[in-house]
């Protein structure tokens, strides 16, 4: 879930402090520059791969999820939520995103269409983040009272032209699992709520493929 920034920065202080103790010399002052500057940011992979980025002036972001037939047997709305959640999830970080719901209805109104091009022209969109959904999962492997989220996906994004022509510029293979220490019992939180708290994770996981983020943000979802 996205914690509050007030948190994650007394959590970041306490680590310092503690780290503090068990320094000394060059590795203390080293550890005063980011005590001062904060933990060290990491470039998005999208970036650091194509050399461009999602959060440049005047660029648009349209996303669309694709689940399989077999998928949303289990899942019927899971291409909806997880598009839904990741362009939410860019929106907060300063990227120009395309409403979900224009899109959704936009695709239930073409259904026949084949190709992430016809989505970025329609939108006028710089770029289409296209998640080709493999995987979804709620339980525990075997087990009808614990969840553990999975997920499995291809991330692909298609830059557009003037004339509406896509290029595929960037894929990213996505293998999720929420939470990563142990898994959480049925009688501690609602199915609801847990499906609501993975989509916000899986959509994090995506997203930092798009923006900035920080050493650390890990470590209040590991349990």
């Amino acid at each position: 879930m996205i914690e509050t920034g007030g948190f994650r920065a007394r959590l970041w202080l306490l680590i310092c402090l503690t780290a503090a103790v068990a320094l000394s010399g060059c590795n203390y002052l080293v550890f005063v520059g980011y005590l001062i500057g904060g933990p060290p940011s990491i470039e998005p992979d999208f970036d650091k791969m194509t050399k461009a980025s999602m959060t440049d002036k005047d660029v648009t972001v349209a996303v669309v999820c694709y689940a399989p037939t077999e998928l949303k047997w289990d899942f019927d709305q899971i291409d909806h939520e997880v598009a839904k959640f990741v362009s939410n999830r860019l929106f907060l970080h300063k990227i120009k995103v395309v409403d979900p719901d224009r899109v959704r209805d936009w695709l239930d109104k073409h259904e026949d269409y084949d190709k992430p091009d016809e989505i970025g022209a329609a939108f006028h969109a710089k770029y289409v983040i296209y998640i080709d959904m493999h995987k979804f999962s709620l339980f525990e492997e075997h087990s009808a009272s614990l969840y553990r989220g999975r997920a499995e996906a291809l991330v692909s994004v298609y830059e557009i032209d003037e004339h509406g022509e896509g290029e595929k510029i960037y894929t990213k293979d996505i293998t999720s699992a929420y939470p990563l220490a142990a898994p959480r019992s049925s009688s501690d939180v609602s199915y609801g709520h847990f499906k609501k708290e993975y989509l916000s994770r899986l959509s994090e996981e995506i997203g930092r493929l798009f923006y900035e983020y920080y050493n650390g943000d890990d470590m209040l979802d590991a349990v």
